[in-house]
């Protein structure tokens, strides 16, 4: 009787659906443990960690003091340390704990990391004013505050001098911010306008139309832009001269003195003094600095901005070439073509294309996009430009153009689909009512399937915006902190290389200098890359719905 039941449990299907089910739970929690990993590791780094001090005490060797972040402990077998050259005794027990510290001072001590025996470490303290001074370059620096300056004279020391340096900051932060205006906002426009004039003279000389009129007014122009330029540098020496004024006076925890100039400093804070309200609010100021600011110190401080607002711009203008493209291929193969053996053949290439390695396509497009079309480009529209490339080397519009060929099958597949499914006595009965063709190609079919052409763009933008190789060929690059979107004509700059979170992982990480500094930002930029693909898709999804919704009585 068991044995019946078990068959017929069997047959009835329902071990499949357990297992289909089991599955998808597997997948749904190795992909939130895998976010979980990501978020966790990410998102502690721009936590404000107290700082230890302590004498490391070396077997046979005078103490020294050491202070700094605990990043990581770890157990290692005492026979490594013996093997690495450490005066460790053989006889103690077979694990000792290896701790790494962040110490900064980098411009001092030649790294911003170091390992240490925790069982050499004595006399742990966490002083309330150890700080921690984040530079522009060189990295942090921990030590104490002996005094505040102004133009190399002693204004404040002690607590006094905590309490101005936070001021002084605070107001070089301000002039900074006016000094990066100035040279990326109002220089950056004069320059533009300067390079519009130079090629201007160059086409009028290159059509032989270059007569003294057109001469006085390109000079008039440029006198004007070099009057608002040496304006401007006016303005730019007394910012300087304001942002030099100030510097601090520290001591390192091993004696060391340095003084560092306030135009040098993001910020300095005390973390071993910090309450935790002070924490959170600290730790807040530093996730929107992520998203918000340029990258610095080699990517491995700073922002991301311009590698965010890079990727969601390119895969905006690739979803803007790839579904037009992929919409009036699948229309073509699915409502006029000839069904016939080489409409078939077509398919099968098409879905062969998805499976093209993406490296592939990067090579396609620097040989064709880069190469033949945008020299050709080049000769017919920008000779003025030449030797210098205009559109003939990588940027955002083949970037753009490469990652719409590789996502085409995709929308295409989807769209041709979701043509399929359109009954047709819809067609039949628009037809009959006397509409054309095309106007029922246009007002019934393609209406009714939109829905599958939103998975199809769903589908392309999730895999384009998490693609590396492809781009390192064709317009993305280490660094590109000017944004191709600005306010110099033409405003959209499609012939300008661009910064993509996918390739900013990958140099952060197998690139840096740096690697122990780099290796929070790789998982806070990978779960940054992930919230962006889900962002978009969420935005094409809730698309997809309302038109499905709005279909949904003419698909009954």
């Amino acid at each position: 009787m068991k044995k019946q039941n078990f068959s017929s449990w069997f047959k009835s299907g329902a071990p499949w659906i357990w297992l289909n089910a089991g599955a998808v739970a597997i997948a749904v929690i190795m992909t939130l443990g895998l976010l979980s990993v990501i978020a966790s590791k990410g998102l502690a780094h721009f936590w404000p960690s107290n700082v230890i001090q302590a004498q490391y005490v070396i077997p046979g060797q005078p103490a020294k003091i050491v202070a700094g972040e605990p990043v990581q402990i770890e157990e290692v077998p005492r026979a490594r340390l013996v093997s690495s050259g450490l005066p460790v005794d053989v006889e103690g027990g077979e694990f000792m704990t290896r701790e790494l510290l962040k110490v900064g001072n980098r411009d001092l001590y030649g790294a911003d990391f170091s390992w240490v025996v925790g069982e050499w470490l004595e006399q742990q303290e966490q002083p309330k004013n150890l700080m921690v001074v984040e530079r522009r370059e060189w990295g942090n620096f921990y030590g104490y505050l002996t005094q505040l300056k102004e133009n190399g004279q002693e204004i404040a020391t002690g607590d006094a001098a905590w309490s101005q340096l936070q001021q002084q900051i605070e107001r070089s932060s301000e002039l900074y911010q006016t000094l990066m205006a100035i040279q990326k906002g109002e220089i950056g426009r004069i320059n533009h306008g300067l390079e519009r004039l130079r090629l201007k003279t160059r086409k009028l000389e290159l059509n032989d139309r270059l007569n003294a009129m057109a001469q006085a007014d390109i000079e008039a122009e440029r006198a004007e832009l070099n009057a608002r330029y040496a304006e401007l540098e006016q303005q730019l020496a007394e910012v300087n001269q304001a942002l030099s004024q100030y510097s601090l006076v520290a001591v390192t925890a091993d004696g060391r003195e340095t003084e560092i100039n306030l135009a040098k400093v993001v910020r300095a804070y005390q973390p071993n003094a910090m309450s935790l309200l002070d924490k959170l609010s600290f730790y807040f100021a530093k996730l929107w600095e992520f998203v918000s600011d340029e990258p610095r110190e080699a990517n491995t401080e700073g922002g991301i901005f311009p590698a965010i607002f890079g990727t969601v711009l390119m895969t905006l203008i690739m979803a803007i070439m790839v579904t037009p493209l992929g919409v009036i291929a699948a229309v073509y193969l699915r409502e006029y073509a000839k069904q016939g053996a080489l409409t078939r053949v077509i398919r099968i290439a098409v879905n062969n294309l998805a499976g093209v390695p993406s490296i592939v396509y990067g090579v396609f497009g620097l040989g064709f996009f880069v190469y033949v079309l945008g020299g050709s480009l080049d000769r017919l529209f920008f000779p003025e430009a030449a030797p210098a490339p205009t559109f003939g080397t990588p940027g955002l519009l083949w970037a753009s153009l490469t990652l719409a060929i590789l996502t085409l099958p995709v929308v295409i597949v989807a769209t041709e689909e979701g043509l399929t499914r359109i009954p047709r006595s819809l067609r039949e009965g628009s037809l009959a009512l006397g509409a054309t063709k095309a106007e029922t190609l246009w007002k019934v079919v393609l209406p009714m399937a939109s829905p599958a052409m939103m998975t199809g763009l769903i589908l392309a933008v999730a895999r384009a915006a998490g693609e590396v190789a492809p781009l390192m060929l064709v317009g993305v690059v280490k660094l590109a902190p000017a944004l191709p979107l600005n306010g110099n004509y033409p405003y959209l700059h499609l012939d300008q290389k661009i910064m993509h979170l996918g390739f900013h992982i990958y140099d952060v990480g197998f690139q840096s200098p740096n690697v122990e500094a780099a290796r929070p930002l790789v998982y806070a930029t990978a779960l940054l890359l992930v919230l962006v693909i889900i962002s978009l898709n969420f935005s094409a999804v809730w698309i997809r719905n309302h038109l499905r919704e709005k279909y949904k009585a003419l698909d009954n």
